[in-house]
């Protein structure tokens, strides 16, 4: 009789042939709408970073892979150019090569291979590098040009626009919301927020509409819950409607808060990432309202026009707590904090037996 082997291995033993490599393209395939939509607005150069990003990141875990003997075909099965796709996302299409080389290697060396590698970093490796740069770069990353379909306008949401040798810039419609509120707030149209395509911003910021078509696909194809961004985007919504109802003259109505800026994309493509987000149903409740509070909280009395990616990572640090204290009780079982209280009769048996 010939000898059997049986492999042990933890559950779930029975999937529906999902993998990491596939649910990685997926995501990516899910952003393309938004890339779509700005390399039609910003041109070539909304392509250039994109495609800069993309394949520094893939090459820079190849490397990464070589060096620590590891096999490096892996550099392919896709975190590595969703990672890099998503930092050119929330990059302006203006921005310098020489940064986004910068940016790559922190995304991928400083934030994710230096921790272990795929589902071991404890933050979300491109807005880890997008924040970076934000700090050690803040010119070049709040240089905004305007689209295309803008480049003759001589007064946009109340700022004048600035003319350099070589394009057009401007500022974001929170970028002036926080700086003239009142003078800003009648010229920005919802249609703007809603297409992008004559909203200056980030390459993957600018079209709500873009996003939505994405993520409708990444929640069909059950890829993400709607626990993290739903939070996300009542808490915006609520605190948004609160302050402006305050005092409608400063603070703008929640509808703009949703629309404007990097809500869409941070809620439901980066909040949204297995490694950094927690794992209960009530723990991604929690930790959307923390992310919502905080870009609140920042965009309405921070010195920055936009909070999203400082509110994800300071909600990935929270991952681990969220993890452990909110893991649902079982069906059918008690929660170990809650013991019956023994009888007398009860106590009285097992001295008894302790005798």
């Amino acid at each position: 009789m010939e000898p059997r082997s049986f492999t042990v291995a933890y559950a779930p033993h029975v999937h529906d042939g999902s993998s990491a490599r596939r649910i990685m393209w997926t995501v990516f395939f899910a952003l393309l709408p938004a890339a779509a939509v700005s390399v039609y607005a910003f041109g070539l150069d909304a392509l250039r970073v994109l495609a800069l990003s993309t394949a520094l990141c893939v090459a820079m875990e190849w490397a990464a892979l070589v060096i620590m003997k590891r096999d490096p075909r892996a550099c392919l099965d896709g975190p590595a150019a969703l990672t890099g796709f998503l930092l050119g996302l929330t990059l302006p299409s203006g921005l310098s090569n020489g940064i986004i080389v910068v940016g790559a290697f922190v995304a991928v060396i400083v934030a994710k291979q230096v921790f272990g590698g795929l589902g071991h970093n404890p933050f979300n490796p491109a807005l880890t590098s997008r924040v970076f740069l934000l700090i050690a770069f803040p010119k070049q990353l709040t240089t905004w040009p305007v689209p295309r379909g803008l480049e003759e306008i001589k007064e946009y949401m109340g700022l004048a626009v600035t003319r350099t040798t070589d394009a057009v810039t401007s500022a974001t419609p929170l970028g002036a919301i926080k700086e003239h509120a009142q003078k800003a707030m009648p010229n920005i149209q919802l249609n703007d927020l809603f297409f992008g395509v004559h909203t200056p911003g980030s390459i993957g910021e600018i079209s709500a509409l873009a996003l939505l078509v994405g993520a409708a696909f990444l929640l069909y194809k059950r890829i993400i819950t709607w626990h993290i961004p739903v939070a996300t985007l009542v808490t915006v919504a609520v605190l948004g409607g609160l302050t402006h109802l305050a005092n409608p003259g400063k603070y703008a109505d929640p509808v703009f808060h949703l629309f404007a800026g990097g809500l869409f994309i941070g809620a439901f493509f980066m909040a949204t990432d297995y490694v950094t987000a927690p794992v209960w149903p009530m723990g991604k409740l929690i930790y959307g309202f923390g992310i919502g509070l905080l870009t609140m909280v920042i965009r309405l009395w921070g010195g920055y026009p936009e909070g999203i990616s400082f509110a994800i990572l300071l909600m990935n640090a929270a991952t681990p707590l969220l993890d452990r204290y909110t893991v649902p009780t079982p069906f059918g079982s008690r929660s170990a904090t809650k013991k019956e209280p023994r009888s007398e009769e009860h106590t009285s048996e097992l001295q008894s037996r302790q005798v």
